[in-house]
């Protein structure tokens, strides 16, 4: 059960701790107010709020705010609208609208096709465990 914290409604989703993650790992090359600006926030304390989950990230903001902070926009917005509708009705969006595929994992799809002569292999139990073996679960 997720127990939120007061004032920050939204500090326990996922979007607001890859922010958190996301502009730790940016540190090294720009600041949160190089990010807020080149995502065209109003100020840094915005970017604050969102990354500590006072305050939700707006959907028409994820395209500029995934450039600066140098993100796939797709995985951004399927983790803003789960941050905006709830796990399910998240879900449900992509149950009829069909699966947000990232341009990493298009990555990944077009490295097993070219590994496999392109003949569509079968997901097996045993691929599966491989797979997760390669992440380490």
């Amino acid at each position: 059960m997720s127990t939120t914290r007061p004032g920050r409604p939204y500090a326990d989703t996922r979007l607001a701790q890859f922010l958190e993650l996301r502009i730790l790992q940016l540190k090294p090359k720009k600041t949160q107010a190089e990010i807020a600006a080149e995502a065209g926030l109003r100020s840094i304390n915005f970017l604050t709020m969102l990354k500590q989950g006072s305050s939700k990230v707006p959907l028409d903001r994820v395209p500029a705010l995934a450039k600066a902070l140098e993100v796939d926009p797709k995985h951004m917005f399927k983790l803003a609208l789960e941050q905006e509708l709830g796990g399910t009705s998240a879900q449900t969006v992509e149950d009829i609208f069909g699966t947000i595929v990232t341009r990493n994992e298009v990555a990944w799809l077009e490295a097993i096709r070219e590994a496999s002569d392109h003949s569509d292999p079968t997901l097996t139990s045993r691929v599966k465990a491989t797979l997760r073996g390669i992440f380490g679960r």
